[in-house]
C-alpha cells in the first residue's frame, strides 16, 4: 500500500526507458536505411506519443484520486525499437481492487480514453498538416482508417484518402496521433478489465459480464471477416496491377490477409489470458445502484468516440500501384 501513496523510482526509470525506445523508434521511421538520425527526428514522434499516453493514464489517476480510490503512478512499458511499431506497449496504473461503486467505475474508466483523445486529435491534425500526399507503394504498410481519421485527413488535404492511388505519407507526429487513436480504440473494446469493459459494467451492471463473455467471441468473427475481405481485395488489386501480388512480388494474398486479421486474433488471446489471470472472472462485481443522467451522457459520449475511432483493419500491406 505504501508504494501506492508515494511516487516510485521504478515508474521514473520505466518512463525514461520509454522515452529512449520511442525516440529511437521515431528516428528509425525517418531514417529506415540505418543513417544516423538527429535526436530531434525521433522526438517529433516520441514527445507527442508520450504526451497522449500521459494524459490517458493521468486521466485515470486523477479520477481515481478524486474518488479516493488508491492508485499508483503510471508504469510505462518500453519496447526495443525493432519490436512493434511504437517503441512502447503503453502504460498501466495499479489499483488494489476495481471499484464496486458504478459511478466511480465509469468516471475512472472513461476519463483515460477521453483525456487521451483531447490530446491525440490536435496532435494528429498538426501532424497531418506537415505530411504529404504521395502515390501509394505496394511495399509499404497501410495504417487503419476510422471515421474520425478519414475526416481529419479530408480537413487537412481536401481529399478522401486513400483513393486507391494516393494516400498521406505520415509525418512522425501524425503517426503518433494515429497511434493515440489506435491505443484508445483498443482500450475501449468492451471486454474484461479493459477500459471499455469497466465502462460497460458500470452502465449495465453485473449482467453485462455474461454478455461480454459471448461478445468476446466476436473478435474471432471480426478476424475472419477481415481475412476474407482483405483476401478478395488483394486478389482484385493484383488483377489491376496494384498491390503486393502485382509484378511477381512474392507475397501471396493469404499472407497479406493473415497479417490484416492478426491484431484481432492477438486481442482475442490477450483478453482470454487476462480473464484467466483474474481467476476466470470477466469483471469483479459492482453494486446495483443505477447511474444518473449525467453519467449516462458520459457513457453516450464514450460510445460515440469508440464508433468514430474504430478501425476494422488496424494495419495491412498497402495496395498501391506496382511501379
Amino acid at each position: 500500500m505504501n508504494s501506492l501513496r508515494s511516487p516510485g523510482l521504478v515508474q521514473g526509470l520505466l518512463f525514461l526507458a520509454t522515452v529512449i525506445t520511442t525516440t529511437a523508434t521515431g528516428a528509425m521511421q525517418l531514417h529506415p536505411n540505418g543513417d544516423v538520425a538527429p535526436i530531434a527526428d525521433g522526438l517529433s514522434f516520441s514527445v507527442p506519443l508520450l504526451l497522449i499516453l500521459l494524459f490517458h493514464e493521468f486521466g485515470h489517476y486523477i479520477a481515481a484520486r478524486l474518488h479516493k480510490v488508491p492508485a499508483s503512478l503510471p508504469y510505462f512499458i518500453p519496447l526495443p525499437p525493432w519490436i512493434g511499431l511504437f517503441g512502447t506497449m503503453g502504460a498501466v496504473i495499479k489499483m488494489p481492487g476495481s471499484p464496486t461503486d458504478r459511478r466511480k467505475l465509469i468516471d475512472i474508466g472513461a476519463s483515460g480514453p477521453l483525456a487521451g483523445l483531447v490530446v491525440a486529435i490536435p496532435v494528429l491534425l498538426y501532424g497531418l498538416s506537415k505530411s504529404h500526399v504521395l502515390p501509394m507503394s505496394p511495399i509499404g504498410m497501410q495504417e487503419g482508417n476510422s471515421l474520425l481519421y478519414l475526416g481529419l485527413k479530408f480537413i487537412t488535404t481536401g481529399r478522401w484518402l486513400p483513393d486507391g492511388t494516393y494516400d498521406v505519407n505520415l509525418h512522425p507526429t501524425a503517426f503518433a496521433g494515429w497511434a493515440g487513436l489506435l491505443v484508445t480504440m483498443l482500450n475501449l473494446l468492451p471486454f474484461g478489465q479493459l477500459d471499455g469493459g469497466h465502462i460497460m459494467v458500470a452502465r449495465f451492471g453485473n449482467r453485462y459480464s455474461n454478455i461480454a463473455a459471448k461478445l468476446h467471441r466476436l473478435l474471432l468473427v471480426l478476424a475472419a471477416g477481415v481475412f476474407v475481405f482483405t483476401y478478395v481485395l488483394v486478389s482484385q488489386a493484383a488483377v489491376q496491377g496494384r498491390g503486393p501480388l502485382a509484378g511477381g512480388e512474392p507475397l501471396p494474398a493469404f499472407v497479406v490477409a493473415l497479417q490484416a486479421c492478426m491484431p484481432w486474433i492477438l486481442w482475442f488471446v490477450m483478453v482470454r489470458i487476462l480473464r484467466r489471470l483474474g481467476g476466470g472472472e470477466e469483471h469483479p462485481p459492482v453494486d446495483d445502484k443505477a447511474l444518473g443522467w449525467g453519467r449516462r451522457v458520459l457513457f453516450a459520449v464514450v460510445v460515440v468516440a469508440f464508433i468514430a475511432i474504430f478501425m476494422p483493419i488496424p494495419l495491412r500491406v498497402s495496395l498501391g500501384l506496382h511501379r
